[in-house]
């Protein structure tokens, strides 16, 4: 059996971007939920320091425990990681949605695979990059606009409403440059540098939103649980798929969940939340499934011929 690689990722890492895209899908709806009884910044800091500890002690149960990272090479990388790539981001979106509507969030999180793009023409030269696989990239972000809509771009008005674009665009190019870094890292178990890189990103944002907004004066039942599962799902075991598909198949391959999860949300939306489903969803489907076909067309004829 050949290991996987960036042009052949492998029938596992394939399942694990879809499952991938489903807890992120849901991420949404869980964060809303405990937005209704925390601040954002005690949100970001709840998610980090709840996932930390779960990673933490499964990690030593499985024998990855944050020990494992090895040296400083392996720590610096996972401070950087957990700073720059978790701590950063969660803090852009929390407070650039203040001042956007969510969908211009989707779309900025979209563009994740086009920005990471140049990066590994950069960085990560392995992967390969050719006009397929740039045609496909482009084709999945047209199909994610046509799902959101162009209500994404409309202006609300607000007057930091620049400052807020700016934000979550920023919070894409900080997970398209992670992704990169990730790749680059030195050979460790995923467990252990998924916990090392969460543990920094808690030790930066806990004591922030203890200042900023203090100790939660009341921990009401329903965004509570929706806090703990933030951090369980979308937080603690998202980080550990998300190396181990970066690290074993790439960051182009792994940027291919960007698309996948407004999808998810919507369908999660329609399902769960008795949303409306929107006209656009299967032509947006469709077009998301041929450029992610398109970009990965070598990878998946070889995974049907065998």
């Amino acid at each position: 059996m050949t290991s996987p690689s960036p042009e052949h990722p492998g029938a596992l890492n394939w399942a694990l971007i879809i499952l991938l895209g489903l807890i992120w899908g849901g991420a949404f709806m869980s964060v809303r939920l405990s937005l209704d009884g925390f601040g954002p910044w005690t949100v970001a800091a709840g998610r980090t320091m709840l996932g930390a500890a779960a990673l933490a002690v499964i990690g030593t149960l499985l024998g990855q425990g944050p020990h494992k990272v090895g040296n400083v090479r392996g720590w610096s990388y996972s401070a950087v990681i957990g700073a720059g790539a978790i701590a950063l981001p969660f803090v852009l979106l929390s407070w650039g949605q203040q001042f956007v509507p969510s969908a211009f969030a989707g779309v900025a999180m979209g563009a994740v695979p086009l920005l990471v793009l140049p990066l590994v023409y950069l960085f990560s030269p392995e992967e390969g990059i050719g006009p397929r696989r740039i045609l496909g990239m482009i084709l999945g972000f047209v199909g994610l606009y046509i799902l959101i809509g162009p209500g994404a771009v409309a202006r609300t008005g607000e007057e930091n409403e620049w400052l807020g674009r700016l934000a979550c665009l920023a919070a894409a190019a900080c997970y398209a440059c992670g992704s990169v870094i990730t790749r680059r890292a030195p050979k460790m178990p995923p467990i252990a540098f998924a916990t090392a890189s969460m543990l920094v990103a808690a030790v930066i944002l806990v004591p922030v939103a203890l200042l900023i907004e203090g100790w939660p004066a009341r921990f009401p039942v329903s965004p509570t649980l929706a806090l703990i599962y933030a951090a369980l799902f979308p937080t603690a075991l998202a980080a550990v798929i998300r190396v181990r598909v970066i690290t074993t198949a790439g960051s182009l391959f792994m940027s291919l969940t960007s698309y996948q999860v407004p999808v998810w949300s919507v369908i999660l939306g329609v399902t769960l939340m008795g949303e409306q489903l929107p006209p656009q969803l299967f032509l947006a489907l469709a077009i998301i499934l041929a450029g992610i076909g398109l970009s990965q067309y070598r990878a998946l004829a070889a995974m049907l011929r065998r």
